[in-house]
């Protein structure tokens, strides 16, 4: 290599450093130092909200080991995949019409089934206190029917419903990128070789969108296990998920170190989930 090539291509790296350094360094003070920090937590002794010099498990220990906190991790995983297959369910049609339809409105209807990430999770939450309450929209419209109320919020059917809709838009999100790299002509090749619409659904389009169906899952999985501020509000205090129990260790029992290995423990899952989608990608992409 020529002296005037080598400087080219120490340049080069030396500009492709400073371009990647701000973001390195950003990673590591804001995320891998804080995550370190509260790694060390965990393992802390504490007393009265302080923490003291030392080594121990007893935060895991306590976690772990406690019925209470096994039966909350064992509801927050259900609540999370329940969440995410009824968010698949029902906004899997929703996305399919977008993919296929034909219209000049394509792109608005797209930007409507998205809107609501533009407001508020708190919002939402709020709107669906009001539908839900006693005395809200579903109970006003059962009373006027002639039918028994149903009690809603404060439940975890109640937290499971608002949940779902909150998530929609991430699941939308998901499939309607798996769809686009759908290619149209394997439909039509399909129908014209004599496939039923049904036929052409199950073998073709199904197929061909797990890769969407298995983003927008990843998504809805992650976003439901962190989920802090509709459980607490729906729940009323009543349903215990892995979030709202962080967040009550934390600041109301001031147990710093209890709070960090539920967070660890949190961590862990969300990498075991990643990895374990990064695998099933793979494999569907080898197919």
């Amino acid at each position: 290599m020529t002296p005037v090539a080598e400087t080219r291509l120490l340049r080069q790296s030396a500009a492709a450093w400073g371009l990647v350094t701000p973001m390195l360094l950003l990673i590591v003070f804001c995320f891998i130092v804080p995550l370190g920090a509260m790694g060390v937590i965990s393992f802390s002794p504490s007393e009265g909200g302080t923490l003291l010099p030392g080594f121990t498990l007893d935060a895991y220990d306590s976690f772990l080991g406690d019925p209470f906190y096994q039966g909350m991790i064992f509801r927050s995983i259900q609540l999370s995949v329940t969440v995410t297959a009824l968010a698949l369910l029902v906004t899997y049609p929703i996305a399919l019409f977008l993919h296929r339809l034909e219209s000049r409105w394509k792109s608005l209807l797209v930007v409507i089934t998205v809107a609501p990430l533009l407001v508020s999770a708190v919002v939402r939450t709020y709107g669906w206190m009001v539908i839900m309450g006693d005395n809200g929209w579903i109970n006003a419209v059962l009373r006027f029917v002639g039918l028994p109320t149903v009690r809603l919020f404060n439940t975890y059917n109640g937290v499971l419903i608002g949940m779902t809709e909150i998530l929609m838009p991430y699941m939308a999100l998901g499939l309607i990128a798996g769809f686009n790299r759908i290619d149209p002509l394997l439909e039509e090749a399909a129908a014209s070789l004599g496939a039923s619409p049904w036929r052409r659904f199950v073998r073709v389009t199904l197929p061909l969108s797990v890769s969407g169906i298995g983003l927008g899952c990843l998504l809805c999985f992650v976003l439901a296990m962190s989920a802090f501020v509709t459980p607490s509000l729906l729940g009323g205090g009543r349903v215990f998920v892995l979030a709202t129990e962080i967040y009550d260790q934390a600041v109301n029992s001031l147990d710093w170190p209890l709070a960090a290995a539920m967070s660890m423990f949190a961590l862990i899952l969300f990498t075991a989930v990643l990895v374990l989608y990064n695998r099933l990608s793979r494999r569907w992409e080898s197919l």
